[in-house]
């Protein structure tokens, strides 16, 4: 679609050759789960790309990086957010805690398949776009978005709302657009009404923001209570967002509010999920997610104390993988 559109529109000049066209089909670092790579953005990297050690050496950071938060990060958070959501009759506290050990989940988990890609698009002389900006550091969903799955985020908007007519035709068919955008977001995950209902919760908020200058209602708050209440409701998509049935997302809405009784195993749930080894990987998460550098900025100048630490965090993330259970990319399903 995107070389077609591209080269439709005059973004990009038409390949002459099948191979440079098979190579973009087939360019393997993002072919499965993203980042979503536009033809008119390599186009030109199909013809001439520049090879050096530096760059390698680059890719191959980021690289590191991103398979730590898939086995160090991602997979340690699936655990407890795995264990509550299996479970039958959680406590109101500790499905608070499943849908938290989630959100860290599905984070580290995408952002690392995407510096992964990234990494080995870079080995290869290829730029791909940088797939997250922090985005639980957003302080509105309208922010959310321009840092979540961003290669996802700007095709809509390029190829789907803008198409429509973005925000040209006055405020109804702008609400309009952003609406059927978001609806069809959902459902580009999957054709499951849990996805639709995801997608149709975020267009609602990104509407009624647009309906406020793009500013969340909470907007006049300091900064950190602004982070914390976008994050609270990503939070709340993410449940309908990973249960496999909307009656379940209900249930377990109603469990994070009490509105549900908690099983009598809810006490051997807790007991498990709120063990110290499982805390103190939810406080590295959380420490990890919300500092201000990313991986994409801490290799861009790689000295010999920043080799040493990447090679021993790769020797610690290779022998953790092998203590692990299986546990593939949450992307791959979508």
């Amino acid at each position: 679609m995107s070389y077609t559109i591209d080269v439709w529109r005059g973004d990009a000049p038409p390949v002459k050759d099948f191979a440079s066209l098979s190579c973009f089909i087939a360019l393997f670092p993002q072919l499965i789960a993203g980042p979503i790579i536009r033809y008119n953005t390599v186009a030109e990297q199909l013809k001439s790309r520049v090879h050096s050690l530096d760059k390698f050496t680059s890719g191959t950071a980021i690289f590191i990086t991103g398979l730590a938060k898939k086995i160090l990060l991602a997979n340690t958070a699936a655990l407890v957010a795995d264990a509550v959501f299996r479970a039958d009759g959680p406590d109101a506290l500790s499905a608070w805690w499943g849908v938290l050990a989630y959100h860290f989940q599905i984070y580290f988990d995408f952002c690392a398949y995407s510096d992964m890609a990234v990494g080995l698009g870079r080995m290869m002389g290829f730029e791909f776009m940088k797939n997250f900006d922090a985005p639980y550091r957003a302080v509105s969903i309208s922010d959310f978005w321009n840092r979540w799955h961003i290669s996802l985020s700007t095709w809509i908007r390029d190829y789907l709302y803008i198409s429509l007519g973005g925000n040209r035709k006055g405020p109804k068919r702008t609400y309009f657009n952003l609406g059927i955008s978001m609806f069809l977001c959902g459902l580009w995950h999957g054709a499951n009404w849990t996805f639709v209902i995801w997608g149709v919760f975020h267009g609602a908020l990104l509407i009624w923001e647009r309906t406020m200058g793009r500013k969340s209602v909470y907007h006049r708050l300091p900064f950190p209570l602004k982070l914390i209440l976008t994050n609270i409701i990503v939070m709340f998509g993410w449940v309908v967002f990973r249960t496999p049935t909307l009656d379940q997302a209900l249930l377990y809405w109603g469990t994070m509010f009490g509105a549900v009784e908690p099983a009598a195993t809810a006490g051997l749930l807790r007991a498990e999920i709120f063990s110290t080894h499982h805390v103190i990987e939810m406080l590295i998460c959380a420490v990890a997610v919300f500092q201000p550098i990313q991986a994409h900025v801490w290799v861009d100048k790689l000295s010999r104390t920043k080799l040493v630490m990447l090679i021993l965090l790769f020797v610690w993330t290779i022998i953790s993988m092998f203590n692990q259970d299986f546990n593939p990319f949450l992307y791959f399903q979508f």
